[in-house]
């Protein structure tokens, strides 16, 4: 379900958008994730694999910019 939302700073219209994660083995859409990021035991640059997630919705103010982001319920 797409929200109708107005921009909080200028009042224009906002639109539905993703965040892209661009990862080694894809693209895939940005994820929330509860909590502080668990650094991996085998890689220092990566964090662990995360329990729980939430894929996140973004939306972007048509005349200024302005972004906000929401974590979908599943």
């Amino acid at each position: 379900m797409e929200l109708s939302l107005n921009c909080l700073r200028c009042k224009a219209n906002m639109e539905q958008g993703f965040l892209l994660d661009r990862g080694h083995s894809g693209k895939y859409s940005g994820e929330w994730v509860p909590g502080a990021a668990q650094q991996s035991d085998w890689n220092p640059e990566t964090v662990k694999e995360p329990q729980e997630t939430k894929k996140i919705v973004a939306y972007r103010c048509t005349a200024c910019g302005y972004l906000e982001f929401y974590a979908k319920r599943r």
